[in-house]
């Protein structure tokens, strides 16, 4: 395997890191939002008001986007092993 093979397998994983992670990074991101603007609207400044909804959040999301997840690993493995065969 040379140099340009290596570089576009973790260009491949990068990609597949991002695809992976942005939606649960994203729906994380967007209740953080919205409990913080409503901490600034209504002056509360609890600390469990943050932490609780973004977990539950971050679970239903990994619940939703499982089977997606699921599937760009698995096509990512499976190219891992055909260019693993294609090298003998």
């Amino acid at each position: 395997m040379n140099d340009v093979g290596v570089i576009e397998i973790g260009r491949e994983a990068f990609w597949v890191i991002l695809v992976i992670g942005g939606p649960v990074l994203m729906a994380g991101l967007l209740i953080g939002l919205l409990i913080a603007l409503f901490q600034a609207l209504t002056s509360i400044q609890e600390m469990t008001l943050v932490f609780v909804p973004k977990i539950i959040v971050i679970f239903v999301a990994l619940v939703v986007m499982m089977p997606f997840m699921i599937h760009h690993m698995v096509d990512f493995g499976e190219s891992i092993f055909d260019k693993i065969i294609a090298i003998n």
